[in-house]
């Protein structure tokens, strides 16, 4: 952008301002002789990240936009507004570059003006003033959406984990089940057109609903696992079966023994016995599967009701719910965090009543306080979560045994933008939300910490109504 300083705004430029537009005369005339004329293309670097916050800039015409490099927040200052340096500001450096999207015209004031400016143009501190609170509302804003949005990956990455190995194991074994049942089919015609009287059938019959309903009735470590079938698999082949060690696996599974292949010789042909034994096999992978299928099905379902349970989808803002309800899907939630190596206790005091909250808000603080104690324990150690009665009040108490928190930073650790966790880790705003959101319902949350063993606790009345719910009844009652 280039500067000329023998060219100053007009009065009609600085009247396009909103903030000036109504000054009088004399105080546009005032500004006007001590502000620069700046010109830029479209494209232009207007102000470079670094370099020192000195100047008020207004805009006249087109646009300048930037982006912060550490958090990809996105600022605009179309024409008609003020950019840059306020007074009152402690903004000492820009921190992004900025850049003009449209040819603009500007003007800039330095800012050893502003002293002098607030006297000769009383009405202005107020204005700047309000500016600048919405500019930090409007900052805080992106901020609060930012760590939402922090939040909502690291669940999503977790749930699109979670849900994976159930739907590729459900996939796996329907691809199986095809040709487990291309076997049944064949084994069963070849097995129909043997010689045998019905009370053998019968028998064969009985004997596959009874393996069926024992299948993988007990978990075997892999040696005894491999001793089964070697027994099984010589049992076979010294009565001449044919692919004795395809078939033992299947048996093993099933929770065939030696025993039970005994009773199946002592009934059949010894000629018979290899197909017998292949319908049988094919007849338990097929009810295996079926169960594997709906085991995968049933903890994706279980998946999706945690989320919907978790979002109070389909849901009124405020509704009655269970506090534990909450907390347990959000551990559901954070599965993925605790699965290798934190050891979850439940401590619930099932006599505390539902309660009328804002159910998602509410289990927004359990992510912030579970997620904070699983990286104060570095993702081994022991999580406690306690629930109990006092006083007309919920309290619920979420206890780690990692680092602690140091004394210097007990009195901050509910500050806005206050972390203790390195760059691009945290942003600082997951437990000052977490304390809105408790305030808002007319609790409290406190901290106690020191090292192994780190409590922060929550307490909410237990007939918790907002502040919207409170007004809707005055206004009802009126």
């Amino acid at each position: 952008m280039n500067v000329d300083v023998e060219l100053r705004p007009t009065l009609e430029d600085l009247r396009s301002i909103d903030v000036f537009h109504d000054l009088p005369t004399e105080s546009l005339q005032w500004l006007a002789e001590r502000m620069e004329l700046r010109e830029s293309k479209s494209g232009d670097l207007v102000i470079k990240a670094g370099t020192p916050a000195d100047y008020l800039y207004a805009i006249f015409t087109g646009e300048i936009r930037g982006e912060r490099a550490d958090t990809g927040q996105v600022f605009t200052a179309p024409a008609g507004t003020i950019s840059g340096l306020l007074p009152f500001s402690r903004l000492t450096v820009f921190p992004s570059n900025a850049y003009a999207t449209k040819d603009t015209r500007a003007a800039q004031l330095n800012k050893s003006h502003f002293p002098e400016m607030l006297q000769q143009i009383p009405v202005l501190p107020q204005r700047l003033v309000a500016l600048m609170a919405d500019r930090i509302r409007e900052a805080t804003r992106a901020d609060n959406q930012r760590e939402k949005l922090m939040a909502l990956g690291q669940l999503s990455a977790g749930l699109a984990h979670e849900l994976n190995n159930p739907a590729a194991a459900g996939q796996r074994a329907a691809d199986y089940l095809r040709k487990a049942v291309k076997e049944f089919r064949t084994a069963n015609v070849k097995f129909a057109k043997l010689n045998l009287d019905l009370e053998s059938r019968s028998f064969l019959i009985e004997l596959e609903s009874d393996l069926s309903s024992n299948a993988c009735a007990v978990a075997l470590d892999s040696l005894e696992r491999s001793d089964r079938e070697e027994k099984l698999a010589d049992w076979l082949e010294k009565r001449g079966v044919v692919d004795s060690w395809m078939l033992a696996p299947d048996l093993v599974d099933s929770g065939c023994t030696p025993q039970v292949l005994e009773q199946i010789a002592v009934r059949l042909p010894k000629e018979y016995l290899g197909m017998a034994l292949n319908r049988l096999t094919a007849s338990l992978n097929i009810n295996r599967l079926v169960e594997e299928i709906e085991s995968s099905m049933k903890r994706i379902t279980e998946l999706v009701r945690a989320v919907k349970d978790y979002s109070y989808m389909d849901q009124m803002p405020e509704q009655e719910v269970d506090i534990h309800n909450g907390i347990d899907t959000t551990l559901i939630m954070l599965k993925h965090r605790l699965k290798n190596g934190i050891e979850v206790v439940r401590e619930y005091d099932r006599n505390i009543p539902r309660m009328t909250v804002r159910g998602s808000e509410l289990n927004q603080v359990w992510t912030n306080l579970i997620s904070n104690a699983i990286d104060a324990m570095n993702g081994k150690g022991k999580l406690r979560l306690v629930t109990h009665c006092a006083d007309g009040k919920a309290l619920v108490e979420v206890i780690d045994n990692g680092c602690g928190i140091p004394p210097e930073n007990l009195d901050r650790i509910f500050e806005p933008f206050f972390t203790t966790k390195g760059v691009n880790e945290g942003t600082g705003l997951g437990l000052d939300i977490a304390a809105r959101v408790v305030r808002n319902h007319g609790g409290d949350i406190k901290v106690h910490s020191k090292p192994g063993h780190t409590v922060f606790g929550v307490s909410l009345p237990i007939h918790c109504v907002s502040k919207s719910q409170e007004d809707q009844a005055v206004r009802n009652s009126g």
